[in-house]
């Protein structure tokens, strides 16, 4: 018989570490939002563990992870000081997710579609110099997996979804395609992203793509460059949900 000194042992409970993402997600929110104003520092440790229900030790953990965002500053003697926007880290998950999940303008959607926009746009161009017959063969298969998918919307999405990845992929700009893929993918997870449905929505996106490989297979770098920032950003506003006008 097995010993019970020889049984798989669980590993020990990461209770704290927990409890902290959950601070950490909740005090983003109030930054992100505008709830705790640049500039304002958040109450002591003392307040703030027994807001959230929490140890001292779990509210220093939330306040280092905070700073590691970018989102506050932390000053021996004066406190837990909330950071200007520009320090920010956007690419952070929980900055990124806090700021789309309460975007109820659109607003940062816009921002995030300009720069994918230019990101997406140079790549293309960057394939479109350098693509090799077996390339093009992968993105003409890319757009021909859209083709097949035009009249199912999950696929058709998903499709359109590879066919960008796959741009992203071959224009070996890593830098470029992490930036791009990160808010691209993180983006798709926002109802907001999607919009609204428009008229000839299939139609408009095969020709726009179509437009793009075109421009990859001619190797004409300007067009391709073109043809993706015009799809990118011109989709976008198609599908975007716009403001009531006020009165």
């Amino acid at each position: 018989m097995t010993a019970p000194s020889d049984a798989f042992k669980l590993p020990p409970r990461r209770r704290a570490e927990r409890l902290s993402v959950a601070v950490v997600a909740e005090l983003a929110e109030l930054i992100v939002t505008g709830q705790l104003l640049e500039g304002a520092l958040l109450p002591p440790e003392g307040p703030l563990s027994e807001h959230f229900g929490v140890s001292r030790t779990v509210i220093r953990e939330s306040a280092k992870r905070l700073e590691e965002k970018g989102l506050v500053i932390v000053t021996q003697g004066r406190g837990t000081q909330v950071a200007r926007s520009g320090s920010w880290n956007m690419l952070d998950p929980v900055v990124i997710s806090a700021l789309i999940d309460n975007d109820e303008s659109s607003g940062v959607l816009d921002e995030l579609t300009v720069v994918r926009g230019h990101l997406e746009s140079a790549m293309a161009g960057t394939v479109a110099a350098g693509r090799t017959p077996e390339e093009l063969v992968r993105i003409e298969h890319a757009l021909e997996v859209m083709r097949e998918m035009q009249h199912e919307s999950d696929s058709f999405r998903q499709a359109d979804v590879v066919f960008h990845l796959t741009v992203m992929e071959l224009s070996r700009n890593r830098l470029a395609e992490n930036i791009a893929k990160r808010l691209y993918l993180r983006a798709q997870e926002s109802s907001r992203f999607h919009g609204i449905g428009y008229e000839d929505a299939f139609r408009s996106t095969l020709e726009e793509h179509a437009a793009v490989v075109g421009a990859i297979s001619r190797q004409d770098v300007a067009a391709a460059e073109q043809a993706m920032r015009d799809h990118i950003i011109g989709s976008w506003q198609r599908r975007r949900f716009q403001a009531p006008p006020t009165t």
